[in-house]
């Protein structure tokens, strides 16, 4: 009972923070490291001596736990690998402009850093969900090699360039669970009707499906899932959704994450104000974010990997693969989403097609090196 009541505290704790953007919930040690100093937004942290004085505005409540905080992470190591010469003021989502606002106001220098994910931006080019997460696409370490080994980052660089933006990796959550679901999905039919909070291209592919894909704000989703007002939902993962207490209220808990098997996350700055800095600074600009880029990831496989122990210590949700017959059909559903998506323009076609490219050739290295090795030490007795 103890331990429910605690959970319920942390759950409402969590919403808030998706709600109103309200205090954090504490992993800073874990992104910052144990002498992690006072969150940047702050007045006190203001650098008398910077030459440069920033905003960062971010599509995550302040201090979000490690999304969040991986932006108070970065401005702290630009301020220290920077001397102290250029000082960020991060404002959370809804204290200087909505969540879904921040590409314009990083891109009309209105704040010159922003930090959120690339699929958010759809709206302004279709090629921006292929830096971030393609339905049985790549997972985290194949989409970071792309990005920094196989010239995914160039692409990515010249997407950005005509909104007068330069990106930075800036983390990624790893690959994501399958979501929460209140009915069993037995085979492709159970999708049919089914109302579920999921967006982007895996929103898309559920409608292929027969499903419903429904936008739901983060600090509704519970509320939503309880009400019958939709049937299942996608969240994070493990850490993320146990904060959000969806273990007390749905019955089946489904992976892989098919839709999104690695999410590219990133920072973003205005390109003039790039170009002011000195070519140091901006390398420390640069090198800030790749530090976050390890950090991130670390962070959501070690958080996911406790969380998810601690549901199955419990008992009481069914954690399920989806079946073979339904992932084999949302892949071909996935398919012919992915081929309309390339004829979008020629942009996002260069970019699928380089995208499906490295995914081929690196895919074929896995299988005789990652999946060889898990597949024979869990075959191991």
């Amino acid at each position: 009972m103890e331990h429910k009541e605690k959970q319920t505290l942390s759950r409402k704790k969590f919403l808030q923070h998706l709600a109103i953007g309200s205090v954090g919930v504490g992993l800073s040690s874990c992104i910052l490291g144990d002498n992690a100093p006072r969150p940047v937004s702050q007045s006190s942290q203001n650098s008398e001596s910077a030459q440069y004085r920033w905003r960062m505005v971010t599509t995550w409540p302040p201090d979000f736990p490690i999304l969040g905080e991986a932006a108070t992470a970065y401005a702290q190591l630009v301020r220290t690998l920077s001397g102290g010469r250029i000082d960020i003021r991060v404002y959370g989502a809804g204290e200087l402009v909505p969540a879904l606002e921040a590409f314009d106001t990083v891109r009309q220098n209105t704040a010159q850093v922003g930090c959120g994910a690339p699929y958010y931006w759809a709206g302004k080019s279709p090629a921006m969900q292929l830096f971030s997460a393609v339905p049985f696409g790549m997972n985290a370490q194949q989409n970071n090699a792309w990005l920094l080994g196989g010239g995914g980052y160039d692409l990515w660089k010249e997407v950005y360039s005509d909104f007068g933006l330069i990106p930075i990796p800036g983390g990624n959550t790893g690959i994501q669970m399958g979501g929460w679901f209140n009915s069993e999905i037995q085979h492709i039919e159970d999708l049919k009707g089914l109302k579920m909070r999921i967006p982007g291209l895996g929103g898309a592919v559920i409608e292929r499906a027969g499903g419903a894909a429904i936008l739901v704000a983060g600090s509704e989703i519970y509320t939503s899932l309880e009400r019958g007002v939709i049937d299942a939902t996608e969240w994070i993962g493990p850490f993320h959704d146990y904060r959000m207490g969806f273990s007390r209220i749905a019955k089946y808990y489904y992976y892989p994450g098919w839709h999104e098997p690695g999410s590219q996350l990133e920072f973003f700055i205005n390109k003039a104000s790039f170009d002011q800095l000195p070519p140091d600074l901006q390398q420390v600009c640069v090198t800030a974010g790749m530090e976050l880029n390890s950090r991130v990831l670390a962070q959501c496989e070690t958080q996911n990997a406790i969380a998810l122990r601690n549901i199955q210590a419990e008992g009481e949700v069914d954690i399920r693969p989806f079946p073979e017959e339904v992932l084999e059909t949302l892949r071909e559903h996935s398919k012919e989403v992915l081929a309309e998506l390339r004829e979008s323009d020629p942009i996002t076609r260069k970019v699928y097609d380089a995208y499906r490219r490295f995914q081929n050739q690196i895919g074929s290295w896995s299988a005789v090196s990652e999946k060889a090795y898990m597949e024979r030490l869990f075959s191991l007795k």
